[in-house]
């Protein structure tokens, strides 16, 4: 008698799926959202919920009509790229922009290659690069925090940190002076997400609360966000020593921007970024050095979009040359 049942892989199975996977980082993602819901009141409210219903509405429109497929719109995904879109703009963004995002973001971004799983490059950050590139002006007119949530007309604007830093360093001041600027948030402020900026990348303690719940719950491991954070750490540190007066620190970059967001909710998107654990480390130093580059010596302030996107379309070669071990290989000596 045969006592052996044969079956394809996989053979062992962890509990989890993609909708679990899915609706466990839209968890995470609350803490920031509640964040930007208080500093930037009805606007970034308003921003998110456009985003989130326009993204569930192409997905289901483009896979109803056109591909002609299953509708796959409550496994969560779409939502998340409805947030993390939501998360890059500004929270005074016109919505018809908001909505134009959406699409390419799901038309675009996702949809085109297939779906979820075929998507080489992350698709909120598809449509937060389409939109920074057709509509510059919109995309950084940054309102300030609780002042423009008490507006309900008039948006109250203002540079971000990254900005008057980039801004006063090409004038001729030096770090400190810039620092000291009345217009520059302290530290504690950059912290909490008292700052102007995209609305979901203001406060780096909520994203790191949501980052900590993801890697409790296995849904990410370290290798990415660390070896991002690392790099930055390294790489600013670096030239702050040799000269401070025209490199900011590296606890600066950190916490202001999209670094924190970056790290632990973009770079680390299962689909785009590498299957092996040296292969993640190598993709996170990519996106940690390009990002300081195009932060420190590129046109714009800010780059961590850029960065996760280029080491996006490197991930094929580093899959190829770093493949994990296969279960039960034994390592040759």
């Amino acid at each position: 008698m045969n006592l052996l049942t044969v079956s394809g892989s996989p053979h062992i199975h962890s509990g989890n799926s993609v909708k679990k996977i899915m609706w466990g980082v839209v968890i995470a993602l609350i803490p920031a959202m509640l964040v930007s819901f208080y500093f930037f009141g009805l606007g970034a409210i308003n921003i998110t919920l456009i985003a989130v219903v326009s993204c569930l509405l192409f997905e289901f429109l483009i896979q109803r009509f056109i591909m002609k497929t299953a509708v796959t719109i409550t496994d969560g995904s779409a939502v998340i790229t409805g947030i993390l879109l939501a998360f890059t703009v500004p929270s005074s963004l016109p919505f018809y922009m908001v909505i134009i995002g959406s699409l390419i973001a799901i038309g675009v971004g996702k949809m085109t290659f297939g779906g979820l799983g075929k998507n080489p490059f992350n698709p909120a950050l598809v449509g937060r690069v389409f939109l920074l590139i057709s509509f510059p002006v919109d995309m950084t007119t940054w309102p300030k925090p609780l002042e423009s949530a008490q507006q309900l007309s008039d948006v109250i604007s203002g540079p971000t940190p990254l900005g008057l830093m980039k801004e006063g360093l090409k004038s001729g001041e030096t770090v400190s002076t810039m620092l000291h600027d009345a217009n520059m948030p302290d530290y504690i402020d950059q912290l909490v997400g008292n700052v102007t900026g995209s609305i979901g990348e203001v406060s780096a303690i909520a994203i790191v609360v949501g980052g900590i719940y993801l890697l409790i719950r296995k849904i990410i491991t370290w290798h990415i966000p660390v070896s991002f954070l690392l790099s930055v750490v390294v790489f600013a540190g670096i030239f702050w020593l040799i000269d401070d007066s025209k490199y900011v620190d590296p606890l600066f970059h950190v916490i202001t921007g999209g670094i924190m967001l970056g790290a632990f909710f973009m770079a680390t998107d299962m689909v785009t970024s590498p299957m092996s654990k040296m292969g993640q480390i190598l993709f996170g130093i990519g996106c940690g050095l390009l990002t300081m580059i195009i932060r420190m010596f590129g046109a714009y302030p800010e780059g961590v979009s850029f960065a996760i996107l280029i080491m996006n379309a490197f991930v094929p070669l580093i899959n190829s040359g770093m493949k994990p071990k296969r279960f039960g290989e034994k390592v040759q000596s």
